[in-house]
């Protein structure tokens, strides 16, 4: 993720809504896709105030009424006095803000979503809406439990309980997640090495790319790395797992205990760790002077497994200098970087799809 400036010199992040310097709004603006200070026009109208782009600019209705995003809208793209932006649209269901501490956590939700489409943009891969005409289109809904009030003892039936998952594109995300008291407690329960909102959304999206690029042209090679997702029956292996955990060894062949239980999670977890080597690779080649896009999109994949390696190292050792848990818990053995290079080869050829797709469609315009 990159960092940016405000005009005042201070330093803006991806999420920064104000700047804690000169106190004044700052937001994303598509004009130069920089995280930028806004010169006030009124009545909800901006400029950028960078002198090489200053775009005429309105905030998002989600930043400018619920303060759960940062994005802005080129004013002549305005059609609605409750225009989304282009992050926003994506989000079909929110929290019931009706319910304490709801907005807050549809905020940590919306942060983690943004950093996802940001890194998925950053690797050139294909997404779109419904209204855009895409097939599968992605969307997402943020949902809680429905706990009756007159029956708060009672277990939660199948229709009151939301689990996260994906499904046609659908990702939806139980909003407990974005609890942190609640999330730590089942990444204990689950043992897992890490439990993120960000890790939530890389993994989902690992279901939703097996379904749009995987299924025609990579199956075969899909088969020939991960297994066979259709026997045994996706639901005989999640009562497995659940019922006796993962293999002995399963360091020796997959990224995580939850990788272990069907081919689908196999591939859903490596892709995830494939977005979380590419967003860490992207950071540091953007604070060492690089752009951070441009070497998500050229370098090889042995230089990419070769530096995340080296970089892990300190990393973790930073972390265990202060007691934290690691910051990269995989292993890279053989077996994972083979899995890992198919995911890579996967991304690289939607990369080239999507480049192609876009020449086409200008040398016609």
């Amino acid at each position: 993720m990159k960092t940016y400036t405000c005009g005042c010199g201070n330093t803006l992040f991806f999420e920064n809504s104000y700047c804690v310097q000169c106190q004044r709004p700052v937001g994303w603006c598509p004009g130069c896709d920089r995280v930028t200070a806004l010169l006030d026009l009124g009545n909800n109208n901006y400029q950028c105030a960078h002198s090489d782009c200053q775009t005429r600019l309105t905030k998002c209705h989600n930043y400018q009424v619920h303060q759960v995003c940062n994005r802005c809208i080129r004013s002549t793209e305005i059609n609605s006095s409750q225009a989304l932006c282009d992050y926003c649209q994506y989000t079909e269901i929110i929290p019931d803000l009706s319910v304490p501490g709801n907005r807050q956590r549809w905020y940590e939700l919306e942060v983690a979503k943004q950093r996802l489409l940001y890194t998925l943009e950053a690797l050139q891969l294909p997404f779109g809406t419904a209204t855009a005409g895409f097939d599968p289109p992605l969307s997402f809904d943020f949902k809680g439990d429905i706990i009756l009030k007159d029956a708060l003892w009672r277990t939660l039936g199948k229709g009151q309980r939301v689990f996260t998952g994906h499904a046609d594109g659908k990702i939806t995300i139980n909003i407990c997640e974005a609890d942190d008291e609640v999330r730590e407690q089942l990444r204990v329960d689950f043992n897992e090495a890490q439990r993120t909102l960000v890790g939530h959304f890389h993994h989902e999206i690992g279901h939703y790319y097996w379904q749009l690029l995987v299924t025609e042209d990579w199956l075969d090679q899909f088969k020939h790395v991960f297994g066979n997702h259709e026997n045994p029956p996706y639901g005989d292996t999640l009562d497995h797992y659940y019922e006796s955990g993962p293999p002995e060894n399963w360091q020796q062949y997959y990224v995580s205990p939850y990788a272990t239980m069907h081919p689908w999670e196999d591939f859903a977890e490596t892709f995830a760790t494939y977005l979380d080597m590419a967003s860490v690779l992207h950071t540091a080649a953007h604070h060492q002077g690089s752009k951070g896009t441009l070497y998500l999109q050229t370098t090889p994949f042995d230089d990419m497994i070769a530096a995340y390696r080296q970089l892990g190292i300190l990393l973790n050792e930073l972390n265990r200098t202060l007691g934290l848990i690691d910051f990269i818990p995989e292993i890279f053995t053989p077996a994972v970087i083979k899995k890992l290079r198919f995911i890579h080869d996967l991304v690289r050829s939607a990369q080239k799809t999507v480049i192609r797709n876009f020449s086409d469609c200008w040398s016609t315009a």
